[in-house]
């Protein structure tokens, strides 16, 4: 077969970029062990490393066939400002999920008020960045400060990303605080609705799900870093019999593969439900583009081309070709 198919390009709706260069790295015999050498490597960046270590995995993003990523960024302003520089040099959309860290982390990463954290939101917002909100975690926001950011993102219309049940521990931290699991605690804070994203979501119960769906709340799903870190399997089939909207991103950046992703994530439905085909083919395309751009509020985003000639394709026929590239391809199936 030759000839090139154009798709929507696929968008990486969470990425920390900085985190590429711990690929393949044993340390950490948990999350939390991995965490720490995580922040000792967040501690290095400066404005000059991020412009050229982001350019180089934004580059690798492009080849991979991701167009559009959205940065869950808590590294500081210059940095971030950085981030969008290499980004346009390689000509990927990003979006700029400014992080709210008020304890917790590193001193580099919290703000000391939630107005100074809305002062810097603005301050990038004024240089041309496209922005969203992100307060990080029920663990480093606590409920008045989720409340002013949810506030704000609804009053501006912005995109709001966190992140949730993404370990049992941080369940617990919130149920001792709280008195109520993470995802209730968003939901009683108004962070929940239509602009939402829940990044993980990997160990939420049922309860929390149907919040999520009655709200129009979306969920990001990175299943190669969930892997690597063991953070447990996205509860695929009570996602998808709720209709909760799904994206993808790649997270740590141990993998840069969309397509991997969006095959990880039938493979989890597969092996939890004992059936084939959970998710259409149609379904893991729109999670891999149109609703990653949803949740990160893009209208447009450029396509990708696949190489007919490749030889993952090779005796495919025409009609299957959208099922075989995410069933057998990997990210070296993208031309351009």
């Amino acid at each position: 077969m030759e000839g090139t198919l154009r798709l929507p390009g696929f968008v990486n709706a969470h990425s920390h970029t900085f985190q590429r260069v711990l690929r393949g790295s044993a340390v950490g015999g948990d999350f939390w062990a991995w965490r720490e050498t995580m922040l000792a490597e967040a501690e290095r960046q400066t404005p000059d490393l991020v412009r050229a270590s982001y350019e180089q995995t934004y580059r690798e993003m492009r080849l991979a066939g991701y167009t559009a990523v959205g940065e869950f960024h808590y590294l500081g302003v210059p940095e971030a400002l950085a981030a969008a520089e290499a980004a346009s040099a390689v000509g990927v959309a990003l979006v700029l999920l400014h992080v709210a860290y008020a304890r917790g982390g590193l001193p580099r990463f919290r703000q000391e008020s939630v107005a100074a954290y809305l002062a810097e939101v603005e301050a990038l917002r004024s240089a041309g960045l496209r922005i969203g909100l992100a307060p990080h975690s029920v663990r480093a926001c606590p409920a008045d400060w989720l409340e002013q950011i949810a506030c704000y993102a609804d009053a501006e219309s912005l995109p709001l990303h966190v992140h949730a049940d993404e370990q049992p521990r941080e369940i617990e931290e919130c149920l001792s605080e709280h008195d109520c699991r993470p995802i209730e605690l968003l939901a009683r804070t108004g962070c929940l609705g239509g602009r939402t994203t829940v990044v993980h979501a990997t160990h939420a119960d049922g309860a929390e799900l149907d919040l999520l769906a009655s709200t129009g709340s979306a969920i990001c799903a990175c299943p190669t870093t969930e892997a690597d870190l063991g953070d447990g399997f996205l509860p695929a089939e009570r996602i998808r019999t709720r209709a909760i909207p799904l994206c993808i991103g790649s997270d740590s950046n141990m993998r840069i593969d969309p397509l991997e992703e969006l095959r990880e994530l039938e493979g989890i439905a597969r092996r939890q439900t004992g059936r084939r085909g959970v998710f259409t083919t149609d379904e893991l395309l729109r999670f891999g583009s149109e609703q990653g751009a949803r949740a990160l509020d893009l209208d447009t985003w450029p396509e990708v081309v696949i190489d007919l000639g490749h030889r993952s394709l090779a005796g495919v026929e025409p009609d299957d070709l959208p099922a075989a590239l995410v069933a057998g391809c990997g990210a070296d199936v993208v031309s351009g």
